[in-house]
C-alpha cells in the first residue's frame, strides 16, 4: 500500500471515529431536552482538536515505520491528491450554502455549527474514500 494510501486510510478512519464520538457524546446529553439546549461547543472543540492530534500521531508513527524511499510523492499521488480534493470540495460548498441558509433564516447557532461541522467531516471522508479508490482501481485525472 502507497505511503499516501496509507495517510487517505487514516483521514478517513479518524474522521469517522471522531464525528462519530461527537454526535454520540452531544446526543447522549440532550436527554429529553431540544438539541439547540444541548451544550456542544467545547465537545466540538475537543473532537476537531482531538482528530488534528490523532492524525498527525497516527502519521508519525506509519511514517516512522515506512522506508524513506516509499515516502516519496510523485506525480501520480500529487494528481490523486487533486483529484480527491475536486470530489470532496462540493461537500465543503453545500455545507457553507447551507450554514448561510440557516443563518438567513435566523435558525439557532447549534445547527449552524453542526452543519459546518458536518460538511467539513463529510469533505474529509469523500475526500479519503476519492483518493483511496483511485489508489485502488486507478482514476481518470
Amino acid at each position: 500500500m502507497a505511503f499516501q494510501e496509507k495517510r487517505a486510510w487514516i483521514m478517513g478512519l479518524v474522521t469517522v471515529v471522531t464525528y462519530a464520538i461527537y454526535a454520540i457524546v452531544v446526543l447522549s446529553r440532550s436527554g429529553s431536552a431540544p438539541l439547540t439546549e444541548t451544550p456542544y461547543v467545547a465537545t466540538l472543540i475537543w473532537t476537531v482538536v482531538g482528530a488534528i492530534t490523532a492524525s498527525v500521531a497516527l502519521e508519525v508513527v506509519v511514517a516512522a515505520a515506512t522506508p524513506k524511499a516509499e515516502q516519496h510523492k510523485d506525480q501520480r499521488d500529487t494528481e490523486i491528491d487533486h483529484f480527491g480534493d475536486r470530489i470532496a470540495q462540493s461537500f465543503t460548498v453545500i455545507g457553507g450554502v447551507a450554514a448561510m441558509v440557516l443563518a438567513m433564516a435566523d435558525a439557532d447557532q447549534f445547527w449552524i455549527a453542526n452543519t459546518i461541522y458536518l460538511a467539513f467531516a463529510l469533505t474529509a471522508v469523500l475526500n479519503s474514500i476519492a483518493r483511496i479508490a483511485a489508489y485502488r482501481w486507478g482514476f481518470q485525472g
